[in-house]
């Protein structure tokens, strides 16, 4: 990764996060075949609601003949964590239109969210349009090929987790904050891990009291209140 915000560079700084996307867009493609769903049902769930983890849970819930608002509900809390994320970017792009911020939004994920956070290191904090938008194109349209490749293949897959294609994502993650918490150097490595440890507290704790679809979000704001909080006071001692 470089300083560099094209386009292009774009695209290639975005390729080792994409494997990630066809590793969980397969498993999703196979899920959605065995729950007897047809290949462009999972194409419009892939382009329209475009959330691994949504998208999962909206082929359970089906399956299992739940109401519709019960489904349109669970999708919104399981993926309300995005507003945090929108944002968290939107600030970099207030010199933009509002089009194109909000196609920026629209196709914004977790992984380009963290992508761009590790951009922020090596560019002065700042992001270019152009950029994401090649970062958020590429991982779309992974996305929705691998979610179609997987629902075509499904028959031949029939345990997709003896393969580990449902820890792809995982990994993925892992090694977005690997690079993320390396990158960042505003903060010392050791402060970054603290967060890790405090998040991964919460989030065992919090599985006890909290509901799933609510835990992302509650361990996430806690966790930057803590962090901001402990920063502050560090600051004001200085």
């Amino acid at each position: 990764m470089n300083s560099d915000l094209s386009f292009r560079t774009g695209l290639k700084d975005t390729l080792p996060t994409v494997f990630g996307y066809i590793g969980i867009g397969l498993a999703f493609g196979i899920v959605s075949r065995a729950a007897s769903m047809d290949v462009w049902i999972a194409l419009l769930l892939s382009l329209i609601t475009y959330s691994g983890a949504a998208q999962f849970v909206i082929v359970s819930m089906v399956a299992a003949q739940s109401p519709l608002i019960s489904i349109v509900l669970s999708v919104f809390m399981l993926s309300a964590r995005m507003l945090l994320t929108s944002m968290t970017v939107a600030p970099y792009y207030k010199d933009e239109s509002m089009g194109k911020n909000i196609a920026l939004g629209t196709l914004l994920t977790d992984e380009t969210f963290a992508l761009s956070m590790s951009k922020l290191n090596y560019t002065d904090h700042k992001l270019s349009y152009p950029w994401l938008t090649a970062a958020n194109l590429f991982a779309y349209s992974a996305w929705a090929a691998a979610a179609v490749a997987g629902n075509l293949i499904g028959s031949l897959i029939p345990d997709p987790e003896k393969f580990g294609l449902d820890y792809a994502l995982v990994a993925m993650f892992i090694g977005l904050l690997y690079l993320q918490m390396i990158g960042d150097r505003s903060m010392k490595f050791s402060f970054q891990v603290g967060l890790v440890l405090v998040a991964l507290v919460l989030t065992y704790v919090g599985m006890i009291f909290i509901p799933g679809s609510l835990l992302v979000l509650v361990v996430t704001i806690v966790t930057c209140l803590i962090g901001m909080g402990v920063r502050r006071h560090a600051s004001t001692n200085v």
